[in-house]
């Protein structure tokens, strides 16, 4: 059901935003630059995918997870791209694949697999989402453990009923422009804390 659930709202929303997708091709094709930002990440059952994004930083910006970037490193377009919360849009590919759900823990980088315990790992029991649990209780702003209690909180809570409730919160959450943090991400050196998503 929910597997149904995120293909029918993927293909609305791929068919609805088309015009902006478009619109970015052409501006990126006469720039000359890559418009898409290609990163692995953990999926489900700690199966390694990639991620698609629309490009917001500069060439050689340091690799961690994207919303810890500085404002330094990401372009005018990209700066827009964020603002209008439509930078991650492209995942809407990686959930018709059936790497993501539209609605889960977020995918993490594959370098912080080392740091999880055997009670955060169970955050891979379910495919990783473009917004979930920990999304609207805080995102960034939460510490490192805090997150993950709320993802493994999700994976033992599942249901059609929350995943829609999720879905609601995350569109209240990004017209209010919620719980936004930037980082430099030349000072961030330990993923034991806060770095990691």
């Amino acid at each position: 059901m929910i597997r149904l659930f995120d293909i029918i709202l993927s293909l609305i929303a791929l068919f609805v935003l088309g015009p902006i997708f478009f619109f970015l091709f052409l501006v990126e094709f006469f720039n000359k630059h890559s418009i898409f930002f290609y990163q692995k990440r953990v999926g489900l059952n700690k199966k390694i995918f990639t991620i698609i994004k629309f490009r917001t930083m500069k060439l050689n910006t340091k690799s961690i997870s994207t919303h810890l970037i500085s404002s330094y490193n990401i372009t005018a377009l990209g700066l827009v791209l964020r603002r209008l919360k439509i930078d991650e849009l492209p995942q809407l590919w990686n959930v018709l694949k059936g790497d993501m759900s539209l609605i889960g823990p977020r995918p993490l980088l594959v370098e912080y697999l080392s740091y999880y315990t055997l009670e955060q790992q169970r955050r891979h029991n379910v495919l990783p989402g473009i917004t979930g649990w920990a999304q609207i209780h805080g995102r960034n702003l939460l510490q490192f453990n805090e997150r993950f209690v709320l993802d493994v909180w999700y994976v033992d809570n599942i249901s059609i009923q929350l995943d829609l409730f999720i879905f609601y919160k995350t569109i209240i959450k990004i017209f209010k422009s919620e719980n936004v943090l930037m980082q430099d991400p030349n000072k961030i050196t330990d993923l034991n804390k806060n770095s990691i998503y």
